[in-house]
């Protein structure tokens, strides 16, 4: 389901009756009072009042909700849209459950359903947390980080990253941490951006011999190194794809009680 288009139509359905109301039904309304005040010579009483210019129940809904509707269309499609992570590849950065705010404007304001970019505000960087429509299917949200940007080269083999030649400095923090027993937790620094990985050292993983990424496209990875699918299985992003820069959670919700501790920015 294509929430946005449910919400364009949404909001161009009750704008539309909106509008109709203002310039034509209203004003009809208004002639029929008064002319049955002509008629009653001025004493209409308001029963009949009420009854002639009671707004259709269409109307009523479209003047309540289109305002409402037209905020949220705004606000999701040209600021900030929350959206919920599914899935395990990007731990530890994000966890299953992981509510997350999107920036829409930092790579350019782009029209919904379309996604037309209307104005151009900025590239993606290296580092970067990036949610993009899945290139092989359109409809479905992927969240990765920006590891490749348009001309880079980039390698991966070894479980070592390769940009441009040279590797990505890591660091080991644990050994088989509590909370993913079979993983190395690493902090990787690509540029001025440090952010945490896991590594399964019993997993030998996909390897990327040196590749060229292409003009307008990205190519991203997981933060969970071993369990993610990636721009190392399906290629490159095209910048078409783009939906916007995640820069914090919000929320935790694993099916409980929603928690509010784990408020924090994304790195």
């Amino acid at each position: 389901m294509d929430f946005s288009l449910l919400l364009v139509v949404a909001v161009a359905a009750t704008g539309v009756i909106w509008l109709a109301d203002r310039l034509w039904w209203r004003p009809a309304r208004l002639a029929r009072l008064a002319a049955v005040s002509a008629e009653a010579q001025g004493e209409v009483d308001e029963a009949t009042r009420g009854k002639l210019l009671k707004e259709p129940w269409p109307v009523d809904y479209a003047r309540s909700f289109f305002p409402v509707l037209l905020v949220v269309l705004v606000v999701r499609s040209f600021l900030v849209e929350p959206f919920q992570i599914p899935s395990g590849s990007m731990r530890p950065t994000l966890e299953v459950g992981d509510f997350i705010l999107v920036n829409k404007f930092a790579y350019g304001l782009r029209l919904p359903v379309v996604h037309t970019e209307i104005v151009d505000l900025g590239e993606p960087e290296r580092g970067d947390v990036m949610v993009f429509r899945f290139p092989e299917e359109p409809s479905v949200n992927f969240i990765k980080r920006v590891v490749g940007l348009p001309g880079d080269r980039i390698r991966y083999e070894g479980k070592q990253l390769y940009v441009n030649g040279e590797a990505v400095p890591k660091s080991l923090l644990e050994e088989g941490p509590a909370e993913a027993p079979r993983e190395r937790l690493l902090e990787e620094r690509l540029g001025e951006v440090a952010h945490l990985i896991y590594n399964n050292p019993q997993d030998p993983g996909p390897q990327v011999r040196e590749l060229v990424v292409p003009e307008g496209h990205y190519f991203t990875l997981g933060d969970n190194r071993d369990h993610s699918n990636d721009s190392r299985y399906w290629g490159f992003v095209p910048e078409e794809n783009i939906v916007g820069r995640a820069f914090a959670v919000w929320m935790h919700w694993d099916g409980g009680l929603p928690s509010f501790t784990s408020v924090r920015r994304i790195q």
